[in-house]
Protein backbone atom coordinates (compact mmCIF):
# COMPACT_ATOMS: atom_id res chain seq x y z
CA UNK A 1 0.00 0.00 0.00
CA UNK A 2 1.39 3.43 -0.85
CA UNK A 3 1.91 5.88 1.99
CA UNK A 4 0.84 9.53 2.08
CA UNK A 5 1.34 12.29 4.61
CA UNK A 6 2.34 15.88 5.19
CA UNK A 7 4.39 18.18 7.37
CA UNK A 8 2.99 19.97 10.43
CA UNK A 9 1.61 22.94 8.48
CA UNK A 10 0.34 20.76 5.60
CA UNK A 11 2.12 22.71 2.86
CA UNK A 12 4.64 19.97 2.08
CA UNK A 13 3.26 16.55 1.19
CA UNK A 14 5.00 13.21 0.89
CA UNK A 15 3.90 10.22 -1.17
CA UNK A 16 5.79 6.93 -1.11
CA UNK A 17 4.74 4.41 -3.77
CA UNK A 18 6.53 1.43 -2.21
CA UNK A 19 5.06 -0.80 0.46
CA UNK A 20 6.81 -1.06 3.81
CA UNK A 21 6.02 -3.68 6.43
CA UNK A 22 8.61 -2.34 8.91
CA UNK A 23 10.43 0.83 9.84
CA UNK A 24 13.75 1.86 11.38
CA UNK A 25 14.52 3.84 14.52
CA UNK A 26 17.76 5.83 14.41
CA UNK A 27 19.50 7.11 17.54
CA UNK A 28 22.36 8.96 15.78
CA UNK A 29 23.10 12.51 16.85
CA UNK A 30 22.03 14.02 13.52
CA UNK A 31 18.64 12.26 13.61
CA UNK A 32 18.09 13.36 17.20
CA UNK A 33 18.84 16.97 16.32
CA UNK A 34 16.75 16.87 13.15
CA UNK A 35 13.75 15.37 14.94
CA UNK A 36 14.19 17.40 18.12
CA UNK A 37 13.72 14.18 20.04
CA UNK A 38 15.56 11.08 21.30
CA UNK A 39 15.45 9.36 17.88
CA UNK A 40 13.85 9.43 14.45
CA UNK A 41 11.66 6.87 12.70
CA UNK A 42 12.35 6.18 9.04
CA UNK A 43 11.99 3.94 6.02
CA UNK A 44 14.35 3.58 3.09
CA UNK A 45 12.27 4.03 -0.05
CA UNK A 46 13.32 3.89 -3.73
CA UNK A 47 13.93 7.47 -4.88
CA UNK A 48 11.89 6.96 -8.04
CA UNK A 49 8.85 6.11 -5.91
CA UNK A 50 8.98 9.19 -3.68
CA UNK A 51 7.11 12.39 -4.46
CA UNK A 52 7.65 15.43 -2.24
CA UNK A 53 5.68 18.54 -3.15
CA UNK A 54 5.48 21.97 -1.57
CA UNK A 55 8.05 24.36 -0.16
CA UNK A 56 11.19 22.49 0.87
CA UNK A 57 14.64 23.52 1.95
CA UNK A 58 17.76 21.38 1.98
CA UNK A 59 20.72 21.32 4.31
CA UNK A 60 23.94 19.39 3.65
CA UNK A 61 26.01 18.11 6.55
CA UNK A 62 29.05 15.86 6.71
CA UNK A 63 28.33 12.74 8.78
CA UNK A 64 31.01 11.22 11.01
CA UNK A 65 31.48 8.61 8.26
CA UNK A 66 32.61 11.39 5.92
CA UNK A 67 29.52 11.04 3.72
CA UNK A 68 27.41 14.09 2.94
CA UNK A 69 23.84 13.79 4.17
CA UNK A 70 21.25 16.08 2.59
CA UNK A 71 18.40 16.85 4.99
CA UNK A 72 15.08 17.86 3.40
CA UNK A 73 12.54 19.76 5.46
CA UNK A 74 9.43 21.88 4.99
CA UNK A 75 10.42 25.43 4.09
CA UNK A 76 7.49 26.83 6.07
CA UNK A 77 7.17 24.87 9.34
CA UNK A 78 10.56 23.09 9.40
CA UNK A 79 9.23 19.52 9.72
CA UNK A 80 11.87 16.95 8.79
CA UNK A 81 10.76 15.17 5.62
CA UNK A 82 13.65 13.13 4.24
CA UNK A 83 17.38 12.65 4.05
CA UNK A 84 19.66 11.39 1.32
CA UNK A 85 23.16 9.95 1.37
CA UNK A 86 25.37 8.05 -1.07
CA UNK A 87 25.34 5.17 1.41
CA UNK A 88 21.60 4.67 0.65
CA UNK A 89 22.26 4.04 -3.07
CA UNK A 90 19.04 4.44 -5.07
CA UNK A 91 16.97 4.92 -1.90
CA UNK A 92 16.25 7.80 0.42
CA UNK A 93 15.23 7.91 4.05
CA UNK A 94 11.73 9.20 4.69
CA UNK A 95 10.74 10.31 8.20
CA UNK A 96 7.67 8.26 9.04
CA UNK A 97 6.32 10.65 11.68
CA UNK A 98 4.71 12.55 8.77
CA UNK A 99 2.92 9.43 7.48
CA UNK A 100 -0.01 8.58 9.79
CA UNK A 101 -0.34 4.91 8.79
CA UNK A 102 3.14 4.18 10.19
CA UNK A 103 1.74 4.37 13.71
CA UNK A 104 0.74 0.73 13.16
CA UNK A 105 3.85 -0.43 11.25
CA UNK A 106 6.33 -2.35 13.42
CA UNK A 107 9.93 -1.33 13.97
CA UNK A 108 12.37 -4.04 12.93
CA UNK A 109 15.73 -2.27 13.34
CA UNK A 110 17.32 0.22 15.70
CA UNK A 111 20.44 1.99 14.40
CA UNK A 112 23.16 3.70 16.43
CA UNK A 113 22.04 2.00 19.63
CA UNK A 114 25.43 2.99 21.09
CA UNK A 115 23.95 6.50 21.26
CA UNK A 116 20.51 5.53 22.59
CA UNK A 117 19.45 7.70 25.52
CA UNK A 118 19.71 6.17 28.96
CA UNK A 119 16.27 5.08 30.12
CA UNK A 120 15.08 4.05 26.65
CA UNK A 121 14.90 0.29 26.39
CA UNK A 122 15.58 -1.74 23.28
CA UNK A 123 12.52 -2.37 21.12
CA UNK A 124 11.49 -6.00 21.51
CA UNK A 125 12.32 -8.17 18.48
CA UNK A 126 14.10 -5.32 16.66
CA UNK A 127 17.66 -5.81 15.43
CA UNK A 128 20.07 -3.81 17.57
CA UNK A 129 22.79 -2.24 15.39
CA UNK A 130 25.62 -0.30 17.07
CA UNK A 131 26.20 2.14 14.17
CA UNK A 132 25.29 2.08 10.46
CA UNK A 133 25.42 -1.36 8.81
Amino acid sequence: MPHKGSCLCGETTVEVASTHEAQIVCHCTDCKQTSGSAFSTNILAPKDGVKITGPVKKFDIKAKSGNTVTRVFCGTCGSAISHLSAVFGDKQAIQTGNLPDFAKVPIDTELFVKDRWTGLVAIADAAQVQTMP
